[in-house]
């Protein structure tokens, strides 16, 4: 069978982003008293392969696996042959003939892509500088937690168009979710990103909407998100950045302007009293550290289904299988 991957948002339907988040929510009630049935990957091993910094991607996958029943082995790039020049698709060939998968925190997509296309077994995009689909999946599972469903509801993302928004985008639209971006001009997402969300909208009643204005986005928003200004690469930029996004901060201005009710995220870490201010970080509307718990679940669920057979362990008895030939298989 080809192996099924998960680079982009994309790679699953909606119908098997919500069966993923159906899952992630049995395995997290059930996290302390867990069955047979929920160690899907008992005697399996998945590389952990990280070619960036990492706490939380690193920490959730590790624990998962293990929690799985499965062997994590956490691979620093650097201190490997990658880091002295042996190629990606040699990698990923030798990694096949050892794991059941690999999990991947690195820069360009195009890595990934030449990884997947050369492993024998499920790839997984633990960030890229693209995308990060394995955050948003933890963002939908926090949210649907918070108010029950995630169809037509609005969520609002303020600051630079990067992988986060990326993936708030088209994982929204999956949702079918209103997802607003306020960026400064010349920091949007990509446009192939919004109009690639805006024709998964058409099928879902997702909506993706790029603005400039941060208090206007904000208008009666469900959820407000933020990310760094300066993500890791852009070091350098800080203070440039700092300075044309300040209008972006999630700060009290943009809570009051939403609903009541607003839920606060931030996939940290975080920069108290720049993209977010500390009292919205630590306030009553913050779900911030639920979103990083949710990271471990909605893993755990992903692997689980990629790996498991469609009418057997995980796939049998937490949620129906992802069945190879479904969404978009490499």
């Amino acid at each position: 069978m080809t192996a099924r991957h998960f680079l982009l948002d994309t790679d699953l339907t909606s119908a098997e982003q919500a069966a993923v988040l159906d899952v992630a929510d049995q395995l997290k009630a059930r996290r302390r008293a867990p069955g047979p049935a929920d160690r899907p990957l008992a005697g399996r091993s998945v590389a952990l392969l990280f070619e960036k910094p990492s706490t939380r991607t690193r920490l959730s996958f590790d624990v998962g696996v293990a929690e799985l029943g499965g062997h994590p082995v956490v691979i620093d790039a650097a201190s490997t042959q990658l880091g002295r020049g042996e190629t990606i698709e040699d990698t990923a060939a030798v990694l096949s003939r050892y794991v059941d998968a690999i999990v991947v925190r690195t820069f360009a997509q195009e890595r990934l892509e030449r990884l997947a296309a050369t492993a024998s077994v499920p790839v997984v995009n633990a960030l890229s500088d693209h995308a990060h689909p394995c955050q948003a999946l933890a963002d939908l599972q926090t949210i649907r937690e918070r108010r029950g469903r995630l169809a037509g509801l609005t969520l609002t993302y303020l600051g630079d168009g990067n992988n986060v928004a990326h993936s708030l985008l088209l994982a929204g639209a999956l949702a079918g979710m209103r997802v607003h971006v306020a960026s400064p001009p010349g920091y949007e997402p990509f446009e192939q990103v919004v109009r690639h969300a805006n024709e998964i909208g058409a099928a879902t009643g997702g909506e993706a909407l790029v603005m400039h204005d941060a208090l206007e986005a904000a208008a009666g928003a469900d959820v407000l998100y933020t990310d760094v200004w300066a993500s890791m690469g852009q070091e350098g930029e800080s203070d440039s950045r700092s300075l044309v996004f300040q209008p972006y901060q999630l700060d009290e201005k943009a809570v009051e302007a939403a609903r009541p009710d607003v839920l606060v995220m931030h996939c940290l870490p975080a920069h108290r009293e720049l993209e977010i201010a500390a009292s919205v970080l630590d306030g009553p509307h913050s779900v911030v550290f639920d979103q990083a718990e949710n990271r471990l679940h909605a893993q755990k669920a992903l692997l689980s289904l990629l790996l498991a057979p469609p009418s057997t362990g995980a796939g049998s008895s937490t949620g129906e299988g992802i069945a190879a030939g479904e969404g978009t298989v490499r």
